[in-house]
């Protein structure tokens, strides 16, 4: 059994049915702690899905760490930078009117969400190395059409499938 302390419990609440359906565990909460129990392997990747369900992320994006086989990774602000301006980072990599962070996606095939001083990420293991250098480039102070240059430069090669995987 795990537990989760959760800043969004009802958005958790909201969706409990269905979390407990997709993901195969039971979910409990007690004031702000939520209780996970289930096989651990399940449990892990629910608590992936909680994670990303706190940070912001829709419903249906979350869900698909489970059903895609896809990665979430968070990037804390403060790690990468020495500044004290966090406002000013945190609104060079949204962009005007969320044209970077729209952009980022389109180029890296991951969703990101933005929240206090961490970034969120969810996506193919392939591309989420690239999407977090592109956003750690960012955070440092590179500017934004020498990171989409890189990320279209170094797309990864798209993987054939040898129908291998279920």
């Amino acid at each position: 059994m795990k537990t989760i302390l959760s800043k969004k419990l009802p958005r958790i609440l909201k969706n409990k049915k269905r979390l407990e359906e997709e993901l195969k565990i039971k979910i409990t909460n007690r004031g702000k702690e939520v209780h996970i129990s289930g096989n651990p392997e399940d449990e892990y990747i629910a608590e992936k899905v909680i994670d990303a369900l706190n940070l912001g992320f829709p419903f249906i994006t979350a869900i698909l760490i489970k059903k895609e086989d896809l990665i979430f990774e968070i990037i804390n602000i403060k790690n990468h930078t020495k500044r004290h301006d966090l406002k000013r980072i945190r609104a060079r990599i949204i962009g005007t009117k969320g044209k970077t962070l729209k952009t980022l996606c389109n180029l890296t095939r991951c969703y990101f969400e933005l929240k206090d001083n961490e970034v969120g990420i969810i996506g193919n293991p392939e591309y989420i190395k690239n999407a977090q250098e592109a956003i750690i480039s960012l955070i440092q102070g590179t500017k934004q059409s020498n990171i989409y240059s890189r990320l279209e430069k170094h797309q990864p090669k798209p993987i054939i499938d040898l129908g291998l995987k279920e």
